[in-house]
């Protein structure tokens, strides 16, 4: 799943490239995908894109005609640009393509998402606070007003654990499940840590942690375009998605844990004081 680092990424990328060219057709090949009417999405023709922002895991991009096109990956959605956009036709429910947009330079993207369960979301908007998910977003975690203190005040008095916490949108917009993994492994720290119960030594490390991990990621990803930017993610994890593999910090093994749609990785002598923690789904079978 694209997170803050992939798609400020794809911002930073559509602001430089996009800003100041026309849009000449919007074309969506997945009607479950646009989850608004009103605009319609015809309103973002002969629009001028005015700008490029992320809103969490949010793409934002707004016009001089008023409307904003705002997109959300999911778990398996990506952009495609093109330079020169092809000429072929779509065709809807025969083809991975939920979104085209085209410019009047020939350019344009699309919007694309894998699988068969389809959960990558479409608005066209008067504003960005019109789309309920992004109305309900935490803090940003790498924004200057979101300090150390700020950061203890949403933790205290939560009994949940801490992997969870920072996967929530409405707690912290952006982080999803991989970079919880590599800020937790950075932190030294227990996915399975309640939030509330962490001392303040312990909140200090992961506060910086997470500025660390983000401001890292993010950097690594400005300046790529959109065909580099997964691989980029993953060259530069040093736990998610590579159990099985060495830590690269003590050399121990990296274990998972699984979950129905997803998993967690982390490293027992790093995080757990050489803790194995339990496979869920053998846990159920033993049940």
């Amino acid at each position: 799943m694209p997170e803050m680092p992939e798609v400020q990424g794809l911002v930073d990328f559509l602001r430089e490239r996009a800003t100041g060219l026309r849009i000449t057709r919007a074309t969506i090949a997945n009607i479950a995908a646009l989850k608004t009417y009103d605009p319609p999405l015809e309103a973002l023709k002969d629009a001028t894109v005015t700008g490029a922002f992320r809103r969490g895991k949010f793409v934002d991009l707004s016009t001089d005609g008023g409307p904003h096109l705002v997109f959300h990956l999911a778990k398996a959605g990506w952009l495609r640009w093109y330079e020169q956009l092809p000429t072929t036709v779509i065709r809807p429910g025969k083809t991975p393509i939920a979104l085209r947009i085209a410019f009047d330079d020939g350019s344009g993207f699309d919007l694309t998402e894998a699988g068969t369960k389809k959960s990558l979301a479409v608005s066209v908007v008067r504003s960005p606070e019109d789309v309920p998910g992004i109305a309900r977003l935490g803090p940003d975690p790498l924004d200057p007003a979101f300090g150390r203190d700020e950061f203890a005040e949403l933790l205290a008095g939560r009994r949940t654990q801490i992997k969870g916490v920072l996967r929530d949108q409405s707690i912290i917009a952006g982080v999803g499940n991989a970079y919880s993994d590599e800020i937790l492994h950075a932190a030294k720290m227990s996915p399975y840590a309640l939030a509330a119960t962490l001392s303040d030594t312990d909140i200090t490390r992961l506060y910086d942690a997470m500025r660390a991990t983000l401001t890292d990621a993010v950097t690594q990803a400005s300046g790529r375009p959109p065909a580099e930017l997964k691989d980029a993610k993953r060259r530069g994890m040093a736990v998610h998605g590579r159990r099985g593999e060495a830590c690269p910090v003590c050399g121990d093994e990296v274990r998972s844990v699984f979950f129905a749609d997803n998993s967690l990785e982390y490293c027992p002598t790093c995080q757990t004081g050489g803790k194995i923690l339990a496979d869920r789904r053998l846990s159920r079978l033993l049940k």
